[in-house]
């Protein structure tokens, strides 16, 4: 499953993952990672979910984003589901534009069915401005 959270800054899109993310702590048999672009929210988490520093627009585009979090995935098998908080922050790349979402969820979603692992991604943008097949994932 991949799914998305949407909305304007101050919409309560972060306090929503984190809150899903330590929720999901309590219940899952394997790890859970929490990519962001800054260490602010790392004591709101579980002690038991893997928080991983992506920086600041470090990431040029979604391709990279891709092989970052292969990069995570190799080396742990047991990784259940990763939270992405901001992936505007975390990318170089305008995220709405040029159909980068939608390849996004593409990939991902064949990373659901061969490494059976779930992604909640937040970003930032009116969910008016999103393509249907990312609206359909809203959270």
């Amino acid at each position: 499953m991949v799914q998305f959270l949407a909305g304007l800054k101050g919409e309560g899109k972060t306090r929503k993952l984190i809150d899903m993310a330590n929720q999901n702590a309590k219940v899952t048999d394997g790890h859970l990672v929490y990519i962001d672009d800054d260490k602010r929210h790392i004591h709101d988490l579980h002690r038991d979910i893997r928080f991983v520093e992506a920086g600041k627009g470090e990431l040029a585009n979604y391709r990279e984003f891709i092989g970052f979090v292969l990069g995570i995935l190799s080396q742990n098998s047991d990784i259940k589901h990763i939270y992405v908080d901001g992936l505007n922050n975390i990318l170089a790349q305008d995220v709405v534009a040029d159909d980068c979402l939608s390849k996004l969820k593409n990939r991902f979603d064949d990373l659901v069915k061969t490494a059976d692992v779930a992604f909640t991604i937040s970003i930032h943008c009116e969910k008016e401005s999103l393509p249907e097949d990312i609206k359909a994932a809203l959270v």
